[in-house]
């Protein structure tokens, strides 16, 4: 670890140009003021002085490509980490406390000693520290106490999953200071999932924390039990004439819980019907044979949600395929029909209890307008609420910004660019 004093001089004699290009590339100097901003909440807010040794952590958001909740079920999944992250000025504190304090958010304060899981804290932050902190201690390694400030550019109910990568964020914290930097980008998405479905709630597949883990554009086949099969993609969106943009809707995900819950456990009473743990377990040709004894088993819904798996499974290997080809017209084929299918069959656009309010549907009509025929778009990330993805011709960009904006308010567009490198100790 370096001095508050040796790093605030570093970053501002671009000193650690090599360190920062790693990570943020082209993007290094904003990123060098952003960790000197942070520095300075840091001192601010612990009362630290100038030789309190630091270290310095980056985790990216994330956007979905292809594959829709059918991670979950053990299927195929295409994701990507992005250029907004969430970074984080930490220094072991000897308390025994884990302490975290996030930029316009409350203090997270967590005794190590501690770890069980506490039912008030459940859909709160403090249960996703409690949750890593409990996982990297059952794995054997002594836990530290340590103070964190952080801010954000990931964000909050986008569909980035701000979730996953403060949970990333504390794994890769705790690895860096407790397990000697052992632990797998793997490994460290698997205990970020594990506080969220054990205690923060949320029944959540691995998706997305292991693209905030992994880094660049990545095709993963959750087939096999633990740390899905990896492999890494090459998409120049830019240099194939295209941006890709995720566009707020204003909605909050807040009281959704049922909602996402509802999905793996209607596709789970499908798979339950042929007796199997997962939809991936069952054969499409099974599936289809037996469309009317589900519906009266299961219900519709049900059966059009694992209807939907079958398609967008299939659709993210389709898409994976075309990357490899450099065919962007069919990637953007498979694009939209993915959309498609979570829209009619998943059935996560709208929640149906308010059908005055349908913000995503708005959204994606306004878009398909926009776009007139080129491109793509759908839903982002699980749903309901939150964004929409596009994938908007260069041409087009400052016309879809603005028809989009004029609908949503400005800033509520923005523009992703797919970074190469996951979560991260940047400066230690």
């Amino acid at each position: 670890m370096r001095s508050i004093h040796e790093v605030r001089n570093g970053l501002k004699n671009c000193c650690f140009q090599q360190e920062l290009g790693r990570v943020y590339g082209a993007e290094a100097a904003p990123a060098a003021d952003r960790f000197l901003a942070l520095l300075d909440g840091f001192c601010a807010f612990y009362g630290a002085g100038e030789e309190t040794a630091v270290s310095l952590y980056s985790t990216p958001g994330r956007t979905e490509i292809g594959g829709n909740h059918t991670d979950h079920q053990r299927g195929h999944v295409l994701a990507a980490s992005v250029n907004m992250d969430t970074i984080a000025c930490v220094s072991p504190n000897n308390s025994g406390v884990i302490r975290i304090q996030s930029e316009g958010h409350r203090l997270v304060e967590v005794s190590i000693d501690n770890l069980a899981p506490v039912s008030g804290e459940m859909g709160h932050s403090p249960a996703l520290v409690r949750g890593v902190a409990a996982k990297i201690a059952e794995l054997g390694y002594p836990l530290t106490g340590f103070d964190a400030y952080t801010t954000t550019k990931v964000l909050r109910g986008s569909g980035l999953s701000s979730s996953a990568t403060f949970e990333v964020l504390v794994g890769t914290i705790l690895n860096h200071l407790c397990c000697g930097g052992v632990l797998t980008a793997g490994e460290i998405a698997q205990i970020g999932q594990y506080a969220e479905n054990t205690y923060f709630g949320k029944p959540c597949g691995l998706l997305d924390q292991m693209a905030c883990a992994t880094g660049g554009v990545i095709f993963m086949d959750f087939g096999a039990e633990g740390t899905p099969r990896v492999s890494q993609l090459e998409l120049d969106l830019e240099a194939a004439g295209y941006a890709v943009c995720i566009v707020d809707s204003g909605a909050s995900h807040a009281g959704l819980k049922a909602e996402y819950a509802a999905i793996p456990e209607e596709m789970g009473q499908v798979a339950k019907f042929f007796g199997c743990c997962y939809l991936s377990e069952v054969s499409p040709e099974d599936f289809y044979a037996n469309f009317a004894a589900l519906r009266a088993a299961c219900g519709d819904r049900s059966v059009l949600r694992a209807h939907h798996f079958f398609l967008d499974d299939a659709l993210a290997k389709e898409e994976r395929e075309a990357i490899a080809a450099g065919d962007m017209e069919r990637f953007l084929s498979a694009v939209s029909r993915s959309g498609r299918s979570s829209y009619m069959y998943l059935q996560n656009v709208s929640t149906y209890r308010d059908p005055k309010h349908q913000g995503l549907a708005v959204l994606l009509a306004l878009s398909e307008q926009l776009l007139n025929g080129q491109g793509a778009c759908r839903v982002h990330g699980g749903g309901f609420a939150g964004t929409i993805q596009a994938y908007v011709p260069l041409e087009r960009l400052p016309a879809f910004i603005e028809g989009m904006e004029s609908l949503t308010g400005p800033g509520s567009c923005h523009i992703l660019s797919f970074r190469p490198v996951g979560t991260a100790c940047v400066l230690t």
